[in-house]
């Protein structure tokens, strides 16, 4: 029997309610307590962690997000924060000359914003990639994951000309001589990332657990990750199969990508369906998208964008097509969720829920994410079927300098409505879309009890009356990210008969000011009662 035992700390249980110390056997929380009482119910041989009075909390489980993404963009070139073309393009020349890819090597990268830019306010466009990479085919995607920008050569290599038609739910982004300038838009995203050739099996497996030793930094235990897509779904699922047999460090609910029935069809016909698995790996919902990101004005609104009357926003799927990959999952016992960011979008979503959901129970779970631009008749309607949002309070760092623009200040005074849906009695769980944002814990609480930006702007917080208190933060990252998984009994508390996942923190989130969460450091890590990272 392995045991640990973790003492003299400050062990959150629920709100009002802390203890001293926590006895795990063989990964399972046995009992918490005084640190007098649980020391002399320690089995000779424990593991013994002395907190120093530092503040444990439940492992964070992050409640939707791209794991597999997160590898690779730590693998790949890394733009994240870039605030210039000139950043960009510098980043992108530092890759190539530190890693020496031969020519015409695909090359890949992701998380510029052109709204970050300080030279030039702008999406990228193929004249700049093929600056920045003249011998390579260059694709670099948004931060969003919703936009992208493709080089010449990657578009001649990807048959991309200005004839070519985009795929449903898409576009491809022409000049004015009918020229394409290297952006494609939502669903025609693929026709260019389709020439990035697959990786090994080895390269698959390292990424996953470049990804998973992040998530320890970050605090995480558990992610709701969206990886296994059409086409590349059972290869990827045989990845985490090989990953989780050796050395555990993660627990992975997987939220599997399809938007057409076939492919689901197939899947489910070979008994996959929400809760295969076991602890450490299981089959979640299917997760669909509907819209696009409102960085990109691709979310879809039921008006048009405040700042750009010529749209509306695009969407990916037609309500027909949404309901009935709903009717099929619901039939099959599967849980549905839907990336849903414009009102459009949510109340497509809404609809569709509201057909298969009876007298206001919904045992499924089926949620909606993101769930960022809505009314007050639109957040009832959550409530009123049971409907879970899985939200990504870390969005408001840059959302909140455009969504005014963007929707106007009437609906963004509505919108990000963290503490309203809380209030309604929605379940409301955290995640961050990693590798969109970064998987840090702690500025995603940051933002929920502050709602500031990293830099503490504004200093009053934006529109205030919705900042969460920290308890329903941790609670909503922690036990109510268990709910989205049907693990509420097993997770997302530090209680007896729980999975012994646990974080030890730098400073009492729970007693600090709210501006003063985001220097809190993560200072060890603990899944299934093993410590996966210390500071």
């Amino acid at each position: 029997m392995s045991a640990l035992v973790i003492y003299n700390g400050k062990i959150y249980v629920e709100r009002g309610h802390f203890e001293e110390a926590v006895l795990v056997e063989d990964g399972i929380i046995k009992a918490v307590g005084s640190t007098e009482g649980i020391l002399a119910a320690a089995p000779e041989g424990a593991r013994r962690y002395d907190a120093a009075g530092r503040t444990v909390v439940p492992g964070f489980n992050d409640s939707h997000q791209h794991l597999q993404s997160v590898g690779e963009d730590l693998a790949n070139i890394q733009l994240l924060g870039a605030d210039s073309i000139a950043e960009v393009k510098r980043r992108v020349r530092a890759y190539i000359e530190k890693n020496q890819p031969a020519p015409g090597t695909v090359l890949h990268g992701q998380g510029w914003n052109q709204d970050y830019f300080t030279d030039e306010k702008r999406v990228l466009v193929r004249q700049d990639l093929d600056d920045m990479a003249p011998e390579h085919p260059l694709i670099l995607e948004r931060a969003c994951g919703h936009i992208l920008t493709a080089s010449t050569s990657a578009l001649e290599m990807a048959g991309i000309t200005g004839d070519t038609k985009p795929a449903d739910g898409g576009a491809i982004d022409l000049d004015e001589q009918g020229v394409p300038t290297g952006v494609l838009r939502e669903n025609a995203c693929q026709q260019v990332l389709c020439i990035i050739p697959p990786v090994t099996e080895e390269i698959m497996d390292d990424r996953l657990r470049l990804a998973m030793a992040h998530a320890a930094e970050c605090g995480v235990t558990s992610v709701q990750s969206m990886d296994m897509r059409p086409g590349k779904w059972r290869r990827t699922w045989e990845a985490y199969q090989r990953v989780q047999a050796k050395d555990p460090t993660l627990r992975v609910y997987q939220q599997v990508n399809f938007l057409e029935p076939n492919e689901f069809n197939e899947f489910l016909s070979e008994g996959f369906r929400t809760g295969v698995g076991d602890a450490f790996l299981k089959i979640g919902p299917l997760k669909m998208f509907v819209d696009g990101s409102l960085g990109a004005r691709t979310a879809l609104m039921r008006k048009p964008y405040n700042d750009d009357p010529s749209t509306c926003g695009i969407p990916t799927m037609t309500q027909e097509g949404l309901d009935e990959m709903v009717r099929i999952a619901t039939e099959h016992g599967c849980t549905s969720i839907v990336h849903a960011i414009g009102d459009g979008a949510i109340d497509m979503v809404l609809s569709a829920y509201e057909k298969v959901i009876k007298n206001g129970e919904n045992p499924l779970r089926h949620g909606i994410v993101h769930c960022q631009i809505t009314d007050m008749p639109m957040l009832e309607r959550f409530k009123k079927s049971d409907i879970l949002a899985l939200v990504q309070p870390i969005f408001l760092h840059y959302d909140m300098t455009v969504v005014e623009d963007r929707v106007g200040k009437e609906l963004a005074s509505t919108s990000y409505a963290f503490e309203t849906l809380r209030k309604l009695g929605v379940h409301e769980s955290f995640g961050t879309d990693s590798p969109v944002e970064d998987m840090n814990a702690i500025n995603n609480l940051y933002c929920a009890v502050t709602r500031k930006n990293l830099k503490g702007e504004p200093s009053e917080g934006f529109y205030p009356e919705e900042c969460m208190d920290i308890y329903d933060a941790v609670d909503a990252y922690t036990y109510e990210s268990a709910y989205a998984s049907f693990e509420e009994n097993v997770k997302g508390r530090i209680k007896p008969g729980y999975y012994a996942d646990m974080v030890v923190l730098s400073q009492d989130i729970f007693t600090i000011p709210g501006d003063e969460i985001i220097n809190t450091k993560v200072d060890a890590t603990i899944v299934d009662g093993r410590f996966v990272y210390e500071r």
